[in-house]
């Protein structure tokens, strides 16, 4: 059968849909919020179910309250990300599938029904929640939402005193926007994620009149020329390790910089983004290393 209805991109081979299909995913730009479906209201749905596990049962919860009942819904994940799992967690919410196998996915077909409780339950544990120990809201699905990513903090170590107009690429809920804000000579500083879900969440975690928030992709971004720019650029895509991630960053960062402005980025120490900044930077210096990480400062 063709979707109508879409949860992040299945495989065309595994799921068609139609040509003006809906898309659900948090992590589209410009895509509908499952949460605010009227329930029963979707007549099918297709999803590639994210690999986290709170974050998949509330995103399967969501599709089940928003489908009518009967409604076909078709479940899918890479076998080593999740998806061993989903017919486990579709029995859960009391909803039964077939079970197939097919060009690495395991893949769960099923007419939307289940036990409303246990799904409100699942949606409930996927919500945002205030931390404690961040001192932030964070949100299951966010990267690093439950704890303090290492290469984030050691980039704030190291951050200088910015000045002038500047960016957060990848900004997630907000960590290192209040160590750039912590500068008085920062005018204004656009944050920008590709997941909704951390867009919302910045807006309730940085409380500043010299922010702007934006839901988009950093690759497709023009909005400078920025002074700064600073970023930990992601290197997983579809839960597999990519390079050309972090260099599509590197390329956005260099078009959104004026002449003379500086991007600031933390790595993996075995990420090879030298290559990469010095193609487009005019000036490209180790600043420090540590436990797996680095930190470098290019001028364009």
């Amino acid at each position: 059968m063709t979707y109508d209805n879409l949860f992040g991109a299945p495989p065309p081979e595994l799921a068609e849909s139609a040509l003006d299909s809906r898309q659900f995913s948090p992590t589209c730009p410009g895509a509908e919020d499952l949460a605010a479906v009227a329930p029963g209201s979707l007549a099918n749905l297709a999803m590639l179910a994210p690999p986290g596990a709170i974050e998949r049962r509330s995103a399967i919860a969501l599709a089940l309250r928003a489908l009518a009942t009967g409604a076909p819904f078709l479940v899918m994940a890479p076998k080593d990300k999740g998806g061993g799992r989903i017919a486990k967690e579709l029995a859960e919410l009391a909803c039964p599938c077939q079970e197939s196998s097919k060009r690495h996915h395991r893949i769960c077909a099923a007419n939307a029904q289940g036990d409303i409780a246990a799904i409100e339950a699942a949606i409930h544990a996927g919500a945002p929640r205030f931390s404690e120990s961040l001192g932030l809201w964070t949100q299951p699905g966010v990267f690093s939402w439950d704890r303090i990513d290492p290469g984030s903090a050691f980039l704030i170590r190291h951050l200088p005193e910015f000045s002038g107009r500047g960016a957060d690429f990848g900004c997630g809920f907000g960590l290192i926007a209040h160590r750039i804000l912590g500068s008085p000579r920062v005018k204004s500083l656009l944050m920008v994620d590709i997941d909704r879900r951390a867009i919302e969440l910045c807006a309730r975690n940085v409380d500043d009149p010299r922010v702007a928030i934006l839901w988009a992709d950093v690759r497709a971004l023009s909005l400078g020329p920025f002074d700064f720019i600073a970023m930990n650029p992601p290197f997983h895509e579809a839960g597999r390790e990519t390079k050309e991630l972090g260099r599509s960053f590197i390329a956005s960062a260099a078009a959104n910089l004026r002449p003379g402005g500086q991007c600031w980025l933390v790595a993996n120490r075995h990420l090879p983004y030298e290559a990469a900044l010095e193609q487009t930077f005019r000036s490209v210096a180790p600043i420090a290393a540590e436990g797996g990480y680095k930190v470098i400062e290019a001028i364009k």
